[in-house]
């Protein structure tokens, strides 16, 4: 029998994380034992304090134990907890030693969501590969520049610890994992129940990309602010750095610092949300919309469309736009 530890950490923990681990490992427990079988896991949560809880009024949920009274666990979730992430994580602190010493001694380590910054806390992720919710994805690169953050995956499974995307995408990383210790059986007879797509493994049809002007870098300011009103036109970082009077070395530099990305990242990126926006609401062909945000070549926009989606510009239409009918 595998022993599952949910933490309830301090602050405003996400209920729905909790309450979906725990039904999910439950559900499949009960399915063995119908056919015969003995549980596969036993669930527990654990908090800071006794008095540690999430929810509302008459509904909370409270810890089984406290964390320091587990001495072994086999799987370790943690939670969402939403905030000021720096106060989120000193508000837990007290259980990042205990998180390390499970996990050498075997455990497994689960984020969800946004859960992913206190793991990152413990050290454990530095140069391995983790995601969070898309949103966050930024604030968690100045927390944790040593993670390699992958914000357009919905899991992350790499040396024993695992990551989900943001909100309701955890439940595919549960799944996952029922898969994982109960089998591919198992895993589908869950994803009906709890009506979860098995399949979906990336965040990228959601994210919204609004620019990343959270830096103090002026000159580069005015670049990205340049890029949003011009996209339709065809930009170069040399005209770029002419505009700004800086060489072009120095831009793509600043550039890579300021935004985390390229400045033809950048530009990708401004003309593939305005892309995204037209597919959803206007009546436009693909070709249309590739007109109008400057490209010319449709091999060239598919690839690129697909690449910060996950989805073709046909299929991205057809799932968002609802008042075309589905090709």
């Amino acid at each position: 029998m595998k022993k599952i530890t949910i933490l309830i950490p301090e602050g405003e923990t996400s209920l729905s994380n909790i309450e979906a681990a725990y039904k999910m490992f439950s559900k499949v427990n009960e399915a063995v034992e119908a056919r015969g079988g003995l549980p596969l896991f036993k669930v527990e949560l654990a908090g800071l304090t006794r008095e540690s809880s999430v929810g509302k009024g008459l509904f909370r949920i409270h810890p089984d134990k406290v964390f320091q009274e587990i001495e072994q666990t086999d799987l370790i979730i943690i939670p969402a907890v939403h905030g000021d992430m720096q106060k989120v994580v000193e508000a837990n602190s007290a259980m990042i030693p205990w998180l390390v010493r499970q996990y050498k001694n075997g455990a497994e380590l689960v984020s969800l969501c946004i859960g992913a910054f206190i793991l990152a806390s413990t050290g454990l992720l530095n140069g391995r590969s983790c995601t969070t919710h898309w949103l966050s994805a930024d604030e968690f690169k100045k927390m944790y520049p040593e993670v390699n953050l992958q914000p357009y995956k919905i899991i992350t499974d790499e040396h024993g610890i695992y990551s989900s995307g943001g909100a309701y995408s955890s439940l595919n990383l549960i799944l996952y994992l029922v898969e994982k210790f109960a089998g591919r059986e198992m895993a589908l007879r869950s994803s009906k129940i709890f009506e979860v797509d098995i399949e979906r493994n990336s965040q990228s049809p959601f994210i919204m990309f609004s620019g990343q002007k959270d830096h103090e870098d002026d000159s580069i300011k005015q670049a990205q602010l340049f890029i949003e009103k011009n996209f339709q036109d065809r930009i170069t970082v040399d005209q770029l750095a002419d505009m700004l009077a800086l060489g072009r070395r120095n831009l793509e530099r600043r550039f890579k610092k300021a935004t985390s990305n390229t400045v033809v990242e950048y530009i990708q990126r401004v003309k593939i949300e305005a892309a995204k926006q037209s597919l959803e609401s206007s009546r436009e062909n693909v070709n249309e919309v590739m007109y109008s945000v400057g490209y010319a070549d449709p091999k060239a926009f598919r690839l690129t469309f697909k690449k910060i989606t996950g989805l073709s510009p046909i299929e991205y239409r057809n799932k968002y736009n609802r008042s075309i009918p589905a090709a």
